[in-house]
C-alpha cells in the first residue's frame, strides 16, 4: 500500500537545510509468504498468528530490476520487552527465546512493498540467537534473559542482536550488532564469514576482536546501530549513543563513535558525530538510527531520541568527515569527558553536519527510523522497527503480561523520500 505525499517545509535551524520541498511515498510492508514468529507461550490469546515478523532494523539498496527497487533489511534479536529488575539489575523478556535473527529481501514496486526470502543467521552451519553474552565475556549488555513467564533463560555466547546492513561489494554483506559491539561478515545467505569486535585486554574473555577496545563502553543496547560501506571499501559503523566510560561520560559526551575499519588492511579509525546537545534533556537521550554512504568523505545519518519537551524526533542529517579529527589519537585522554570549548582547545575537531529532513515535519508517526538506504542523488529509504508488535502489560492481578502493540505501531513501513535537488 502506498501513500504519496508532498511537504513544503520551512525550517527554522541555525544549521543548513536541504529539506525545503521534499516529497514522500509510504508503504506499508507485506510479507506473500506469510512470515510470522511462531508463539506457542503463556499469552498466545493475545497473539494467535504469532508475531508479526520485525523487518527494518538496517536497510541498503541493491538494485533496481524490471522497474523495481530492491533492498536489504534484517531482523534484530527477536520479540523482546522489558521486565522488571531481577536481582537488582535490568532484565528483558524473550518471548521467542527460540528465534533466530534474519536477512530479508524487499521489494518495491509502483504499489507496494513487499518481504521475502528470509534467511536466519548462521555460524558453522548452526543458526544463532537473539540472547545476550554471558557476563564474564565482552559484549555482554548485563541483562538477565527471562521467558514469557520471568524463568530464567540461558546466555549465549554466540548470541547477536543485528542493527544494520550494508553490501560487502563481493554479493555478501557486513552486519553490525549492539551487544559486542561487533561488525560480522555474513554471505548472501546469511552464513557467518568473520566477526569484529573490540580488542580485548589481557584478563578479558572475548568471542571477536579487531576493533578499537574503547567501543567496550557503550551503554547496554547501545552498541553498534547502523553500518555501511564507503566507495573506497572501508566500512563506517556508528555506535548508537554516547560512550559511558568507567560509568561516567554518558551524560557529558558532546559526540558519538564512528568506527572506520578497513577489511582489506584490518586498520580503524573513529571520528565523533557531533549530536544535538541542545536538543536532549541529556546527552545520553541521543540515538543513532542508520546510517548509509554518500561518498568517501560524507554519508547520511538518522539521530532520533526524545527531545526536552518529551516528544520524539526523528532527523537526517548529511555528515562531512573530511575535516573530522582521529579520535584514536586522543584515547589515552578519552574525548567523552572534554566539553565543547575542551575539545578546541585539544586540537579535536568533530565532523560537520547538515539537515536533510526532518521526518517529523514530513508525517513520520513511528517512534523509531532505523533503516536508512540511499536509491540515487535524489532518494532516500528509511524503514521503522515495529519491535515484533509486541511489549510488556501489567495485568490486573499485578502480573506482567504481553500485549499486542496498536495496528499502526506494528505496521512495518518504508518511506521513499524525494529531494527537490541532488545532494552534493
Amino acid at each position: 500500500m502506498r501513500l504519496t505525499l508532498l511537504a513544503s517545509l520551512l525550517f527554522a535551524f541555525s544549521i543548513p537545510s536541504l529539506a525545503d520541498g521534499i516529497k514522500t511515498e509510504r508503504y506499508i510492508v507485506t510479507f506473500p509468504q506469510h512470515d510470522r514468529v511462531p508463539y506457542q507461550g503463556a499469552f498466545r490469546a493475545a497473539f494467535p498468528q504469532g508475531f508479526p515478523l520485525g523487518v527494518g532494523s538496517g536497510l541498503s539498496f541493491l538494485k533496481r530490476e524490471n522497474g523495481k527497487l530492491i533492498f536489504a533489511t534484517l531482523t534484530d534479536r527477536g520479540p523482546n520487552a522489558d521486565a522488571p529488575e531481577t536481582d537488582g539489575r535490568e532484565a528483558k523478556i524473550f518471548a521467542a527465546p527460540e528465534f533466530t535473527p534474519q536477512l530479508v529481501t524487499l521489494t518495491v514496486s509502483d504499489h507496494d512493498a513487499q518481504a521475502s526470502d528470509a534467511r536466519p543467521l548462521q555460524e558453522q552451519g548452526l543458526p544463532i540467537s537473539g540472547l545476550p553474552l554471558p557476563d564474564n565475556f565482552l559484549g555482554a549488555s548485563g541483562e538477565i534473559p527471562l521467558s514469557d513467564t520471568l524463568a530464567r533463560l540461558r546466555y549465549d555466547r554466540r548470541g547477536l542482536d543485528t542493527e544494520g546492513i550494508t553490501p560487502d561489494g563481493n554479493g555478501g554483506f557486513w552486519l553490525c550488532d549492539e551487544y559486542g559491539p561487533f561488525i560480522v561478515h555474513v554471505d548472501d545467505r546469511g552464513n557467518i564469514l568473520d566477526k569484529k569486535g573490540p580488542t580485548p585486554a589481557a584478563a578479558e574473555k572475548s568471542v571477536a576482536s579487531g576493533l578499537p577496545a574503547i567501543i567496550k563502553w557503550r551503554q547496554p543496547n547501545r552498541g553498534f546501530e547502523g553500518i555501511t560501506r564507503m566507495p573506497d571499501g572501508r566500512i563506517i559503523a556508528a555506535v548508537q549513543s554516547t560512550l559511558d566510560i568507567d560509568g561516567k561520560s554518558k551524560n557529558s559526551a558532546q559526540f558519538t563513535r564512528l568506527v572506520s575499519y578497513d577489511p582489506a588492511t584490518g586498520n580503524s579509525a573513529m571520528y565523533g558525530y557531533p549530536i544535538d546537545i541542545a536538543s536532549y534533556k541529556k546527552a545520553k537521550d541521543a540515538k543513532i538510527g542508520d546510517i548509509v554512504a554518500f561518498d568517501n568523505q560524507r554519508l547520511l545519518v538518522i539521530e532520533q531520541g526524545t527531545d526536552r519537551e518529551k516528544q520524539p524526533q526523528n532527523k537526517i542529517w548529511l555528515v562531512d568527515l573530511s575535516q573530522a579529527s582521529d579520535l584514536t589519537h586522543f584515547d589515552q585522554q578519552p574525548a567523552e569527558f572534554d566539553s565543547a570549548q575542551q575539545l578546541h582547545e585539544r586540537g579535536i575537531t568533530l565532523a560537520s553536519k547538515t539537515l536533510v529532513a526532518d521526518l517529523r515535519q514530513l508525517g513520520w508517526q513511528q517512534e523509531k527510523a532505523e533503516g536508512l538506504a540511499l536509491v540515487d542523488s535524489r532518494t532516500l529509504a528509511i524503514t521503522n522497527d515495529n519491535d515484533f508488535g509486541l511489549t510488556a502489560d501489567k495485568q490486573a492481578d499485578g502480573r506482567l503480561g504481553l500485549k499486542p502493540l496498536s495496528a499502526q505501531e506494528a505496521a512495518s513501513e518504508l518511506w521513499l523520500l524525494k529531494l527537490p535537488q541532488p545532494l552534493q
